[in-house]
């Protein structure tokens, strides 16, 4: 019987197949008693450090930059001092391998939730690890990816990065997740990967290995029991769809030639791909026609590192992505991390709530030379490139802290400085901001989370982080206009930029340009081209009216 399912669409596109569900974690036996802790210790510890290299293998083989650190990263969770010493400590309490693996695993995840924000955003991770160690000490097949022998619909309760960044789209048409929220890294690299994907979609994980389902990855919505050749259908509209967007081609424009332009999300210069080997101007990954990078997220390069990377590799990096970048535009975001993002150099002290503490630009209170070195490298690699970039600080609250961020860039030669609208209280002063600096980056991530007091990673909550929400999408109509206001650029490089009906409704609140990652583009440039700015303006009027997201996109589906 057919039924209806309804979650939160992460990544556009539709898809029809058959589901299968992902195999689940090994299950552990009868304790045992260790007798003798010596070997007992050794074969647990020898399984996390195989679990490490596994996840660095695979971290090696992934296919852009963003899968690679998530997967380095869990590599480094597996590897950690701190779980190996907790494994320990329950061996010797006489707990066999298999068992003392779980238990320490379960403490650290309790403690990583109790942390909250990006500790929280690890839990995943953890469960992964896990389930990947316990499997190798007690011989069982590593869970994972199921292989039906054809194409087909992948169902988990959620996704561990280890299991998605090496996801073949030709098999595996689309990604649904029981868990999950739109920041997940299911959903980050759904994106990357071009899949559509639908999370948080309740009962999602009962449905039968085998069922045909159609899935909108726009809408957020599954439908069961549809048929082979209903399925078959949606998946040749799927191909026809997908052979137009590669055609597609040009800047950012509505029907009536508003521009609106369309810029890229990267974390180095190899996520520009054939741009850094010479593609047709203006290309960016895998022949990406864009106008430029929107959001450079600087903190790939601080990652898990126990000392700062120095001036001279951060003016390498830097000026590796202003030589390649489509255009030569680019929009660099300083270090966004602190106590919800740790890196172990800046010695930051641990927080009862990260996300409200000491993170992005208030990180430069305690330790102002980290961002003293890296504005000084970025005016360098601008000058080695013949660059003209763009600065915005992440986590910008204040009028005070957007003037004293463009005095320090501005006084290293930066002529384009700007701040990232993350928090209600810069939304609500959008206009004095603009008085002292050039542009605004709009960031609907965490704008969502503190606009909803709903926390990205809670599963339970993913509703109000859905970026239809009106609240969220009155305070990107006030930025935008406080930006017409003053004639200056106002952009959105959360994920509601990606999209395609969104964006519509994005354009007719007054936003200037929307930056994505590199799939997420022909559909946006599609969308938009089909679209008015008059039709764009009601669109905006419809959401910003609407009770809810579903009502809001109702409404503008039906007009």
């Amino acid at each position: 019987m057919a039924e209806t399912l309804r979650g939160l669409g992460v990544s556009p596109g539709r898809a029809a197949g058959r589901v299968y569900r992902m195999a689940g974690p090994p299950l552990l036996p009868a304790p045992a008693r260790a007798v003798d802790a010596e070997p007992v210790l050794s074969e647990a510890l020898s399984a996390l450090r195989a679990t490490a290299a596994e996840l660095a293998a695979r971290a090696e083989k992934a296919p852009d930059t963003t899968s690679r650190e998530i997967l380095e990263a869990q590599s480094f969770i597996a590897d950690d001092p701190g779980l190996h010493e907790s494994v320990e400590g329950c061996v010797r309490a006489g707990i066999d391998a298999a068992h003392a693996i779980d238990a320490a695993c379960a403490h650290h995840r309790r403690a990583l939730l109790e942390a909250g924000g990006y500790f929280a955003e690890r839990a995943a991770d953890l469960d992964d690890i896990r389930n990947r160690a316990v499997a190798v000490v007690l011989g069982l097949p590593m869970p994972g990816v199921p292989d039906p022998g054809h194409p087909f619909i992948l169902v988990a309760e959620d996704l561990a990065p280890a299991d998605t960044v090496n996801l073949d789209p030709s098999v595996v048409l689309a990604l649904l997740t029981e868990k999950g929220g739109p920041t997940s890294h299911t959903a980050i690299l759904a994106r990357a990967r071009g899949l559509p994907a639908v999370v948080a979609c309740r009962g999602v994980i009962g449905v039968g290995d085998g069922t045909w389902v159609s899935v909108d990855g726009a809408r957020g919505e599954v439908e069961t029991g549809i048929g082979e050749e209903a399925a078959a259908e949606i998946q040749r509209q799927a191909s026809a769809d997908r052979r137009r967007s590669v055609m597609s081609r040009g800047p950012g424009r509505t029907s009536d030639d508003h521009p609106v332009k369309l810029l890229l999300n990267i974390g180095s210069a190899a996520d520009l791909g054939p741009a850094v080997t010479g593609s047709p101007a203006g290309e960016g990954p895998a022949g990406v026609d864009a106008e430029g990078v929107g959001l450079f997220r600087t903190e790939f390069l601080f990652l898990d590192r126990r000392e700062a990377p120095g001036y001279e590799e951060q003016v390498a990096a830097y000026e590796a992505v202003f030589r390649a970048a489509p255009g030569g535009h680019v929009v660099i975001r300083t270090l966004d991390a602190g106590t919800d993002k740790p890196l172990p150099f800046l010695g930051l002290p641990s927080e009862p709530n990260p996300a409200l503490g000491v993170r992005g630009l208030r990180v430069s209170r305690v330790r102002p030379e980290v961002l003293d070195t890296q504005l000084d490298a970025i005016a360098e690699a601008a000058r080695a490139a013949g660059a003209q970039p763009w600065v915005m600080a992440p986590m910008v609250t204040t009028v005070g802290e957007a003037a004293d961020f463009a005095g320090r860039a501005r006084a290293r030669g930066i002529t384009h400085v700007g701040a990232m609208v993350e928090v209600p209280a810069a939304a609500l002063r959008a206009g004095r901001l603009l008085n002292e600096l050039d542009f605004l980056s709009i960031g609907t991530n965490d704008l969502s989370q503190y606009t909803f007091a709903s926390d990205r990673q809670h599963g339970e909550l993913a509703d109000l982080l859905d970026p239809w929400q009106a609240a969220l999408l009155q305070l990107i109509a006030d930025c935008a206009a406080a930006g017409q206001a003053a004639g200056k650029p106002v952009g959105v490089c959360g994920e509601a930029a990606a999209d395609p009906l969104l964006a519509t409704v994005l354009v007719g609140l007054g936003v200037t340009s929307l930056s994505m990652s590199a799939p997420s583009i022909a559909p946006v440039r599609d969308s938009l081209a089909a679209h008015s700015l008059a039709q764009c303006h009601r669109n905006a009027r419809l959401a910003l009216d609407a009770d809810d997201p579903a009502q809001a996109r109702k409404l503008i589906m039906s007009g």
